[in-house]
């Protein structure tokens, strides 16, 4: 069964940072290219960030270029988006999802797994 686990949101202020992890209980981590996405109130799902099942390779949104950084760590079956110069404009629910794919897609139908979620707040 596969869990895709994310933590590490929370309420900060606009220039802070944060830093989300998303646990991946999934058999053959490095079989999946990771990525990020958010939900903002009343907007539609975004692409956040993503990189690939080999972690050579990294993707961003537009709205998260030079701020936001994606990593993956294949010890602990973990993906890290570290978030800098956070701006109220980046307050969403944020999600981690695998699709068994070697490049990552800015695609949501595309992923075969999501997590529940985990809430971002920036305060201007």
């Amino acid at each position: 069964q596969v869990q895709l686990v994310e933590s590490g949101g929370g309420l900060v202020q606009a220039g802070g940072s944060l830093k989300l992890s998303c646990a991946a209980s999934i058999q053959t981590f490095s079989n999946y290219a990771m990525a990020w996405f958010r939900r903002a109130p009343g907007k539609q799902r975004e692409f956040v960030a993503g990189v690939s099942r080999t972690g050579a390779s990294t993707v961003y949104g537009d709205s998260v270029k030079g701020r936001f950084t994606i990593s993956r760590d294949y010890t602990n079956d973990t993906v890290l988006l570290q978030m800098n110069s956070l701006k109220p404009e980046d307050t969403a629910i944020y999600y981690c999802a695998a699709d068994f794919a070697a490049y990552p897609s800015d695609t949501p139908d595309l992923y075969d797994y999501w997590g529940q979620g985990t809430q971002v707040t920036v305060s201007s």
